[in-house]
């Protein structure tokens, strides 16, 4: 809703009747929140805001088991529709009515003094409206420190879109790589004539049935690079007079921090992915065999994938309460809006550990 436009009231049972995933509406003390895009979207599982629908969750934001963060609260100001009338009496419909009509005839006289322009005007700004809804100080504080630049890089989003890439690209184009690597290494290596030379005189035979092994060292060694990428790169703090820097590492992090809930910007473009892979490949292929690099090489390839997919369900899926995603999703989402220099693993905490970046435990 527009912060020009007057506020449209509606009555408790009223708001109680939109309890269903078709129309979900919550209650903040007195604010009306149509919360039903949201539910897919929500840390803990839209379960959660069904059973708690019609109804006041000022107590479920404030806690325990979970405070919701500043952020969050900020980010649920793009679903506000409205406010609870609580004086309505008997004659409820008809004040409502009323209201309403008053409201339209507000808006109404409104657009006629000023025409069409500010219609335009919404319309042009909506896709950067869709990612005013947090604070880009408090989320992305780790990317840059100037309010200026934060615009001008929260704008340059809004028009660039080259780094934007859908889920379903990820795998149709690595999957058939890794399917035909992984056949090509596991045939090569069911000859029988590979060999690791240790010394000059000695050499171990690589059975076919090591290939396995060989894989699952590629993807243990792709989620330790996960890590680091997602650490040392996505989170790194650029000088702040480096304005290009800045504008680069934003685009390739921040505007999804910025907006963490846009579908586009969940999964890494087939064409950036590929400067990474290829190096990967020829790295393993420099330092071992070229089978045995390859062997460890599709494994870490399955690996990003596997990453990219999760990436996407822990913002947009509805784990199961309990499960192992469940708990990645509330993990991630807590790196998101509570401890943006925590949390850096995506598909595994394993190695925020031995790095001491793990996240508090903290139940929703």
């Amino acid at each position: 809703m527009s912060p020009s436009t007057s506020p449209l009231f509606f009555t408790e049972r009223e708001v109680a009747r939109h309890r269903t995933k078709d129309s979900c509406w919550v209650l903040l003390g007195t604010r009306v929140y149509d919360v039903t895009s949201f539910l897919r979207m929500h840390p803990g599982g839209e379960a959660l805001i069904l059973g708690r629908s019609g109804k006041d969750v000022i107590r479920e934001m404030e806690g325990p088991p979970h405070r919701h963060s500043e952020n969050a609260r900020l980010w649920m100001e793009q679903y506000y529709i409205g406010e609870l009338d609580r004086d309505s009496g008997a004659d409820e419909a008809q004040t409502l009515r009323e209201r309403r009509k008053a409201g339209e005839q507000t808006a109404g006289e409104t657009g006629d003094e000023t025409g069409d322009e500010p219609a335009k005007e919404e319309d042009e700004k909506a896709d950067y409206n869709r990612c005013s809804s947090v604070d880009l100080d408090k989320v992305c504080v780790c990317f840059c420190e100037s309010p200026s630049i934060s615009f001008c890089l929260c704008v340059c989003v809004s028009y660039c879109c080259v780094l934007s890439c859908y889920r379903y690209w990820v795998p149709v184009v690595w999957l058939p790589i890794v399917f035909y690597f992984t056949w090509h290494c596991y045939t090569t290596l069911a000859k029988g004539t590979t060999r690791l030379n240790l010394t000059s005189g000695i050499s171990v035979p690589i059975h076919k049935y090591l290939f396995p092994l060989l894989f699952l060292m590629g993807w243990f060694l792709w989620s330790f690079i996960e890590y680091c990428i997602h650490r040392f790169v996505f989170h790194m703090k650029p000088p702040a007079h480096n304005y290009y820097l800045i504008m680069l590492h934003f685009l390739l992090h921040g505007q999804h921090h910025k907006c963490p809930f846009d579908g586009s910007r969940l999964v890494f473009p087939p064409g950036l992915a590929s400067l990474v892979v290829g190096s990967f490949y020829l790295i393993l292929c420099s330092t071992l065999p070229e089978i045995l690099g390859t062997s460890v090489f599709v494994g870490g390839l399955c690996g990003y994938v596997v990453y990219d997919m999760i990436h996407y369900y822990l913002h947009y899926g509805s784990p199961k309460r309990g499960s192992y995603m469940y708990g990645l999703k509330v993990y991630h989402v807590k790196h998101h809006f509570e401890h943006q220099r925590a949390g850096f693993g995506i598909t595994s905490t394993f190695w925020d550990h031995p790095f001491n970046t793990v996240i508090p435990n903290e139940k929703f």
